[in-house]
């Protein structure tokens, strides 16, 4: 009877769950401070939606542009090194035979096997070789700018509409309560889904997310409360 031996990984997610779980996460909490924020203030209740609005599309302009510029500097660092790889195989190919030989030999290789593997994999797709073995960069971990930048963008927005919904069904006098309790079951229920994905503990990720953002929340309100008094 023939046995599957069948392995459920998560790797190829680390990319867009981050981006999505990081620009939800800021979706949430930055828009759901910012309206306490203001409401605690004292401000009119259009005031209090407007600044909501437009903290969502900021944020998520702000989200796109930063995962963009910092994702691309990371793509154009790994695009520098496999220049220089592709360069040094073209122009000292023993010696980068050599130096991956060297690494499998560090990781537990005997040294006849290890030149084998290497020569092997560097008939095969010597850069490919060099580029997962020597510079740790693989099709899973590499860098997409474009992919990052469009997927914080909805995210963040995403995460930004659910508090902005809450504020504009909310009755006035329920506001500050109303928004503060379903932005933190938000959270904990994204924290929850981010950790489920991802393999790790359920209810640690959702305390992790519950937490912090009940920091951020109860922060700005206070110094909209604050500000307010003064004003």
């Amino acid at each position: 009877m023939e046995h599957r031996h069948n392995e459920l990984h998560r790797t190829h997610r680390i990319g867009w769950l981050r981006a999505a779980v990081l620009g939800a996460n800021d979706g949430i909490v930055s828009t759901a401070s910012l309206v306490l924020g203001v409401a605690a203030a004292a401000a009119e209740r259009e005031s209090v939606i407007l600044a909501g609005v437009a903290g969502l599309f900021a944020g998520a302009l702000s989200m796109a542009a930063g995962e963009y510029v910092s994702v691309h500097s990371q793509a154009d660092i790994e695009k520098a090194d496999l220049d220089l790889e592709r360069r040094h195989l073209v122009e000292a190919p023993e010696f980068e035979l050599r130096e991956l030989a060297e690494i499998y030999l560090q990781r537990g290789l005997e040294p006849e096997l290890a030149n084998r593997v290497a020569e092997q994999l560097m008939a095969h797709d010597a850069l490919g070789a060099h580029a997962r073995d020597e510079l740790g960069i693989t099709e899973t971990m590499s860098a997409r700018p474009f992919q990052a930048a469009v997927l914080s963008a909805v995210s963040f927005a995403t995460g930004a509409a659910f508090p902005l919904g809450v504020t504009i069904v909310a009755p006035s006098g329920y506001l500050l309560p109303m928004v503060s309790a379903f932005s933190l079951v938000f959270l904990g229920v994204l924290g929850a889904i981010a950790a489920r994905v991802g393999g790790a503990n359920v209810l640690s990720g959702a305390f992790r997310v519950f937490f912090w953002g009940a920091i951020a929340m109860g922060v700005t309100a206070l110094i909209g409360k604050l500000f307010g008094t003064v004003v």
